[in-house]
Formats: C-alpha cells, structure tokens, sequence
C-alpha cells in the first residue's frame, strides 16, 4: 500500500515571485500549520548529486522576507535582512557539480520555539517533516544540510533530539546565530556524527549578544544568548577535537584541525544588534561554501555583500 503524506495541499508560488525565471518555486503545506516552500534550481539534473539545504526561518519573518528582494518605496525591512534567495543564487552560479535546493521552513506562529511549545510531540513530527519533503521531491541522490537563523536553530536541534544518531545523510549542520537551545545533552550526538565521515560539516556563527542593551535592559540573559551557547558547545566540543584560532578584524574563527567543526565569534565593542547582519553578511553563502574548494572565492564571511547583482 502506498505511504500516504501527511499534506493538505500543494500550492504552485511561480507566478508570484520574480526570481521564477531562474528558480522554480513551490509550496506544500504539512499538516495545518507548517509551510514549506522549495526552490529549485532550473538547471536541475538528475545526473548531479543534490544538496537539499532545509532553511528553517528565524522568528517573526515570513518566508518571503527572508528570501528577500529589492525594496521599494513602502516595503517592509525585513525584506532587506537576509537574502537568502539572493545568497543561493551565488552559490549556484559559483558551483555546477550539485544541484542546491532550498527549502524555506516557516509555521504559522513564525517562531519554532514557540511552535515546539504548542506541540509536545515534536520529535515525532519534525523528522516526519524532513521526510516529507524527501519523498514530495522524489530525490535519489541527496545529502541533507540542517540550518536556520535565530528561532530557526531550535527546528535543527529538535530534529537531532527526535534521533538516537544524527542520521548520515545529514552532511553539514549550521547554525547563523540560532543555538539558543543547546546543552550539553547534544554534545555526544554531534562528537558521534562528526566523526563518522570526514565529509560532515558543523559551522556555527555568534556575535557577543552578551553585551547588548535594549530599551534598557539586557538583550539576553546571562546564559541564554547565542555568545554564550555556542561558547558553551565549542568548550564541550573540545574535549574531542583539538581547536586552532584564526583572528581577521573583528572575526575570532575556531577550526578543528580536520575543518570539520568551526566557530566564527563576530566581537561587539560598540554593543550593537548585529543578529540579522551575520546572515546579511554572506552569512548564508559561508555557511554551504565553507571546508569546500569553493571556500571564501569572491566572498568573505562579514565582508561586503557578495550577491548584490543576484536579488531580484
């Protein structure tokens, strides 16, 4: 008998955005409160290996505004924060070895967290969502790489909480500045993956959210930003994987000696907000490009934005 998805119904978004003539873009509902939208590159070939990059949103934003667009007179901000459409249109145009595609993950309280809250089964529903879009996608040749921004980050670990093991096909994890949620119970799940396969991937970016003051009072609390957690996961992380420092301006980059693991700590002396400028930044872009021979060519992480010609 055949599996039965648990969708409501498919959505064609094409004629509704502007950048349809590169990408092919479509949406699907799963079960009543999660939109999962895909991009999927023209040039598609089922000779090419595939990297399926589920995207999980940051709080607050639709998907929309987190793919991005030139703004015009009366658009929201949040248009112009991320980019994330503009970001793998450079990846694409950087690489033709792999099909890259892109699936926005957004539910319908626009924060993950929030959504984890409301439903106590959640690790049995995220891997069924992940599953989902594997089988809606019909993929042969596929590798998974987890990432989000802000709340995104706790779609990422509640998926790692829902397996006993970090599952193989999941080849690169990152986090841009979204590891609120880690302890120390994740510690032996990445250690564990991480070994397994020289190809596996962990990229984690943070600001020094630590010293922010906002509408005066601490931004986060003393534990409980991204300065502080993703501190917290390289000291754990550690014990298993020798670090080796580099500095560039204001960056402090933790490799492993392997490259496997890095940690890239943005400093904050002036005590500013800067939890979308790391995606904004080629935060994205470094995030897929990173331990690769493409690593760094005509971008750099923090750097100037290196896909401006690509946001339509």
């Amino acid at each position: 008998m055949r599996k039965v998805l648990p969708i409501l119904f498919v959505v064609s978004l094409i004629a509704q955005h502007s950048f349809a003539s590169r990408d092919s873009v479509f949406s699907f509902r799963f079960r009543n409160d999660v939109t999962l939208t895909v991009s999927y590159p023209k040039d598609f070939s089922s000779k090419k290996n595939t990297q399926l990059i589920l995207f999980a949103l940051p709080n607050g934003n639709t998907t929309a505004q987190t793919m991005g667009k030139i703004l015009k007179e009366g658009d929201d901000w949040h248009f112009d924060i991320q980019h994330i459409a503009a970001q793998a249109a450079f990846v694409r145009n950087s690489s033709s070895d792999e099909n890259i595609i892109v699936v926005y993950l957004e539910n319908d309280l626009k924060a993950w967290p929030q959504w984890k809250k409301t439903h106590p089964d959640y690790t049995d529903l995220i891997p069924k969502i992940v599953d989902t879009i594997s089988q809606v996608l019909s993929l042969k040749k596929y590798w998974l790489h987890l990432n989000g921004h802000s709340g995104g980050g706790s779609f990422v670990l509640g998926y790692i909480q829902s397996k006993e093991q970090i599952p193989s096909k999941v080849e690169r994890i990152s986090f841009l500045d979204s590891d609120y949620g880690y302890d120390s119970s994740f510690t032996q799940k990445f250690t564990d993956w991480i070994k397994a396969f020289p190809s596996h991937h962990l990229t984690v970016f943070a600001y020094n959210d630590s010293v922010v003051i906002y509408n005066g009072k601490p931004l986060v609390t003393p534990t409980g930003g991204t300065w502080y957690r993703s501190h917290l996961m390289m000291k754990d992380l550690s014990a298993y994987f020798p670090f080796h420092i580099n500095r560039q301006d204001s960056v402090q980059q933790f490799s492993s000696s392997k490259n496997q693991v890095n940690f890239f700590f943005v400093d904050n002396p002036e005590k500013k907000i800067f939890h979308t400028v790391q995606v904004e930044r080629n935060g994205f872009i470094h995030s897929v490009l990173i331990g690769t021979a493409l690593e760094n060519k005509n971008y750099t992480y923090w750097g100037e934005r290196a896909y401006t010609k690509f946001i339509q």
